[in-house]
């Protein structure tokens, strides 16, 4: 892992334990998309892995407003896992922090048997959001979809629901025009 990305992903894990102890779900939902600029850069799976994870702890987080005894149940255990994470990328154990993150996602699951098919849906929706902010980012569809493990049919289904192709439209340029531009080049 290239030593920049490194450094933020550590500095992210450092603020999504802070917002996690105050509940603070639309920041943690704007941490998870500063992420992606890490990934849209150097397309590395661990920044997306980390989008993935602090989003689907705000949609989580949500959720559980409607019983906050749940909320402390795994609450513990989810600052546990950011911590260690954070520890091991410290150390420079790579290897490590990828097994606590990947545990977590799996930990957060089992908490409840109906949180455990809410976390995979969450999960899927947050890979197929995070593969159009890719996608916004100049990555193409298919390697967003690679990076992601989605499929390209889910992510251009949900890129076509979004405005996010009406970002980019291209001026149209009549034949008349270009065919007047080369004539020009080529002094004809």
């Amino acid at each position: 892992m290239e030593y920049v990305i490194k450094k933020d992903i550590i500095s992210i894990l450092r603020k999504a334990l802070h917002l996690l102890k105050k509940d603070e779900i639309a920041a943690l939902d704007e941490l998870s998309n500063h992420t992606i600029h890490n990934a849209s850069i150097f397309q590395d799976e661990d920044s997306i892995l980390l989008a993935v994870v602090v989003y689907s702890l705000a949609k989580i987080v949500h959720r559980s407003e409607s019983n906050p005894e749940f909320w402390k149940k795994i609450c513990k255990k989810i600052e546990a896992d950011l911590e260690e994470a954070r520890f091991f990328l410290e150390e420079d154990n790579e290897e490590s922090y990828k097994r606590v993150v990947t545990n977590m996602l799996k930990n957060i699951g089992e908490v409840d048997d109906k949180l455990k098919l809410y976390v995979e849906d969450v999960f899927k929706k947050a890979k197929i959001v995070k593969g159009s902010k890719l996608y916004e980012h100049g990555v193409s569809i298919e390697r967003s979809a690679e990076l992601l493990g989605i499929s390209q049919w889910e992510l251009m289904s949900y890129i076509g629901k979004t405005r996010i192709v009406d970002k980019y439209e291209e001026r149209v340029i009549s034949v008349d025009s270009r065919v007047n531009y080369t004539k020009k080049i080529f002094e004809v």
